[in-house]
């Protein structure tokens, strides 16, 4: 974030993410949450983020509080949002579609038109394997309550911070192997904090008080 900029003076960013949830077949928790920090990656490390026609509206968001919006799409809706421009990733039945972000009160109306609050999926019965190196973990507090919307939003903010703030080669390592991400579950949350590279603290626009500590992250590297 800018030095010098108030959050009260302009209307806040987001980057919105789209689940493709629908009702008969949902997706898991874990692999929506694994997806949706993949996409937020691709998006980020694409050439039309970097030196495009995106690369303006990222660098403005990211001077700013790093928002995103999780979104539910079914239906021809889902069809409708993927023809926006944007980044899907498909991932163990989920989809997720990223997209540039922009001010939350000009989002398109294919996506405006799309629930935010209530995506709350059920986690697998038995958690995926991780990929083949390099890969990056991310391990959401468990002392904390929040949907799968969240969760995914929280997910995305890690892998972000991870992209800017991880050691150049190991990032360099993630993102070429497709910026893989392993969701870890039944390890002590205390052993995940010792190892942790970036940490999430949630602004405390929903569902959790402002500076929770949501999400860590770190990368395996081969």
């Amino acid at each position: 974030m800018r030095p010098d900029y108030d959050p009260l003076d302009d209307p806040p960013w987001a980057m919105q993410l789209v689940v493709h949830a629908e009702k008969a077949d949902p997706p898991g928790h874990d692999a929506v949450c694994e997806a949706a920090a993949t996409a937020v990656v691709r998006l980020l490390t694409d050439p039309r983020a970097t030196e495009g026609e995106w690369r303006e509206a990222v660098g403005e968001w990211e001077s700013r509080r790093i928002r995103k919006v999780t979104r539910r799409a079914r239906g021809v809706r889902w069809p409708e949002a993927e023809a926006l421009p944007g980044v899907t990733v498909e991932h163990a039945g989920a989809q997720v579609r990223a997209f540039p972000p922009g001010p939350v009160a000009d989002v398109p109306p294919q996506l405006a038109r799309l629930q935010v609050a209530g995506l709350d999926l059920a986690e697998e019965a038995e958690p995926g394997p991780p990929p083949e190196p390099s890969y990056a973990v991310i391990a959401l507090n468990p002392d904390v309550t929040i949907t799968t919307g969240k969760a995914a939003a929280q997910c995305g903010h890690a892998a972000q911070l991870l992209l800017r703030q991880g050691r150049r080669k190991d990032v360099a390592a993630w993102a070429e192997a497709g910026a893989r991400v392993h969701l870890a579950r039944d390890v002590p949350w205390s052993r995940c904090v010792k190892k942790a590279a970036v940490a999430v603290r949630d602004g405390g626009f929903t569902e959790v008080p402002p500076g929770t500590m949501t999400a860590i992250a770190w990368i395996v590297r081969k």
